[in-house]
């Protein structure tokens, strides 16, 4: 008796998801419980398990779009392959790749080409991108010339593409000459497609300013240079910038609650509390996990939920309860050498600060020019529920409070 593998509900506003990657092949014994598929839905991915042990028949293929309750594969009824037999087999798959005469190669009729040839499968392009190897460089071995996961392993950089010739032999492709012009195609995932459509509504359905300010960094500085080794040897984290600037956010806006409130309706929506977003670049795109309560957190806990969020997002194990319901964001391009831009609201929150790159500046101090580590800071706002005045405030709150960091600790 087989058992049905269904797309099972990952999240209630999520109606459908993508199939990444199988991680078992057709065919293969699996053990219950074992993880053989990646969903990939717009917000996160998630391991599919195999509700029983027995054979894998797979039904839907890599790069399908799948609603939620559509059927993945089915599970029959069989043991574990037994390893003699596998030793056998392999015998006997050995043997036969070494006949005791080379046959001659055969002509081969050409091979029609359609929208399938030369693309990679999902789990293929992905393999290829990790090796910096180019789809085109490759002749797929799958239907229709498509290159199959198997292709992509196989391959090495400087691997020769083969094609078929009009006289049906195979010849290899002409070398790649200096200025060509290629083009790679790459269906958009479900989380890049959530990305743009969230960013593009954002700019279409709020009122968003930005305002600048800047902030020297040497008092910071000077602190984590005198306290970091004590600090990573009493709490094992190391203590960065990312702990102070949630901390004065979190100050900040207690100060000045429109920043941390959001529109719903005809309603605004006040927080007494600092669900801060913290935006991770992860390999499928940008994600924002949420640390909790952060306006009740010390120095270390709030560096310890950084690196356990960040992490997870690398890893792409973050869940949908730890990406959502947070009340403002901070985002830092300075780690990728941004000097100043302009955040893009993180909806349906009303505010973001955008953290930049530190830079040697001359500035001016009691008359004298001295050379400073300054950070431009900038915090897009949505006019409709922030004004100026209390946007401006809140960022020369933030720079107050960076720029003297015992007030962190005070809460003065």
């Amino acid at each position: 008796m087989s058992v049905e593998i269904k797309v099972p509900t990952v999240g209630e506003s999520i109606t459908e998801v993508t199939l990444s990657q199988w991680l078992k092949q057709d065919g293969d014994y699996v053990e219950m419980d074992e993880n053989i598929a990646e969903l990939e839905s717009d917000k996160a991915t998630f391991e599919l398990p195999a509700e029983k042990a027995g054979i894998l028949r797979i039904v839907a293929q890599e790069g399908d779009t799948l609603e939620i309750g559509a059927l993945v594969a089915r599970i029959e009824e069989g043991g574990a392959p037994a390893a003699d037999k596998k030793d056998n087999d392999n015998a006997a798959a050995k043997t036969e790749s070494k006949p005791e005469t080379a046959p001659q190669p055969e002509t081969q009729a050409p091979a029609a080409e359609n929208y399938a040839t030369g693309t990679a499968s999902p789990a293929a392009a992905k393999i290829l991108r990790e090796k910096g190897i180019e789809a085109d460089a490759l002749a797929g071995t799958g239907k229709d010339g498509r290159i199959t996961k198997a292709d992509a392993e196989k391959a090495t950089v400087g691997t020769p593409k083969a094609q078929v010739s009009g006289k049906g032999t195979v010849t290899e492709a002409p070398k790649s000459m200096a200025g060509d012009r290629n083009e790679r195609r790459e269906k958009l995932s479900a989380l890049r497609k959530t990305i743009a459509k969230r960013l593009v509504s954002v700019k279409n359905e709020t009122a968003m300013l930005t305002t600048f300010n800047e902030v020297n960094m040497q008092p910071i500085m000077d602190l984590r240079a005198k306290y970091k080794d004590a600090f990573k040897e009493k709490y094992g984290v190391g203590l960065g910038f990312m702990s102070f600037f949630t901390k004065a956010v979190c100050t900040a806006l207690k100060e000045w609650p429109a920043v941390n409130a959001r529109i719903e309706e005809t309603e605004i929506v006040y927080h007494d509390f600092a669900d801060i977003s913290i935006a991770v670049s992860a390999p499928k795109g940008l994600v924002v996990p949420v640390i909790r309560n952060a306006e009740s957190l010390s120095l270390y806990e709030i560096e310890k939920e950084v690196i356990n969020l960040a992490t997870k997002a690398r890893d792409n194990k973050l869940t949908i309860d730890e990406m959502t319901g947070g009340t403002f964001t901070i985002t830092n391009g300075g780690v990728f050498g941004s000097m100043m831009s302009t955040p893009i609201i993180n909806a349906p929150q009303s505010a973001i600060l955008g953290m930049h790159n530190i830079i040697q500046r001359p500035v001016a101090e009691n008359g004298q020019v001295v050379i400073r580590p300054m950070m431009y800071v900038a915090l897009s706002y949505d006019h409709r529920i922030i004004d100026g005045r209390e946007s401006v405030s809140f960022l020369v709150r933030v720079k107050q409070l960076l720029e003297d960091p015992a007030r962190l600790l005070l809460e003065v």
